[in-house]
């Protein structure tokens, strides 16, 4: 069973808690991890991307010259995708991207992220994050104290005050999460994952609920 130190926003440490051994096995499928943050990108796509066809381009509604007599190539209309300011052949139009992923396989790739995160030692426990003031130093402060400073961090907290979404929204490399929506994506899209003990236990409980709701059903 792995453990993991538990420090405050000193960076001093204050207990050793033990890991559910259910969610941090070990495992850590890649394949599924890629699958998953494939389908996460391709999923924040807009499909917004719209090129005008030759129908569509305005003008262009007589013939330029007539068919035949005059030497030049035949020519139904000055909007020809040959022309220029002509339409376009085979152009984008709005569309969706959107791609199905099964939950089992969703939440077994968060699960696999996870326990890449834990093997690589880039996660971190905090007792708590509560912070009584609202200014950036104050936050740059605490990431000094545990070493955090510089690195790609994502802090996964129950919930995000407004105090804390303040002081950090001014660093570039901080994001934030609570730990009902992070993801495979946002999981492994930092060089520090950095979790409040409570959202910590949330996040195990979440992924165990999820797998056992499947096999129930079994």
């Amino acid at each position: 069973m792995s453990s993991l130190e538990v420090f405050n926003l000193k960076g001093e440490v204050l207990e050793r808690i033990e890991l559910d051994s259910e969610v941090f096995d070990g495992q850590v499928n890649e394949d599924l991890m890629h699958q998953a943050v494939v389908i996460y990108l391709s999923n924040q796509r807009k499909g917004l991307a719209s090129a005008k066809t030759r129908g569509e381009v305005k003008g262009g509604g007589r013939k330029p010259w007539r068919q035949k007599g005059v030497g030049r190539a035949r020519v139904g209309s000055i909007r020809s995708p040959l022309w220029r300011k002509g339409g376009v052949v085979f152009g984008p139009k709005p569309r969706s991207y959107r791609k199905e992923f099964p939950k089992r396989m969703r939440t077994l790739a968060l699960k696999s992220a996870l326990n890449a995160k834990l093997r690589d030692k880039e996660m971190i426990i905090l007792k708590d994050f509560i912070i009584d003031i609202h200014k950036t130093k104050e936050f740059f402060k605490i990431l000094k104290n545990l070493q955090l400073t510089g690195e790609k961090i994502r802090l996964v907290v129950d919930k995000i005050d407004e105090n804390l979404k303040l002081a950090s929204r001014n660093i570039e490399k901080v994001n934030l999460n609570t730990a009902s929506t992070l993801t495979t994506y946002t999981t492994l899209d930092c060089k520090k994952l950095v979790f409040t003990k409570e959202a910590l236990r949330k996040i195990e409980e979440r992924i165990k609920r999820r797998l056992k709701r499947r096999d129930i059903g079994k």
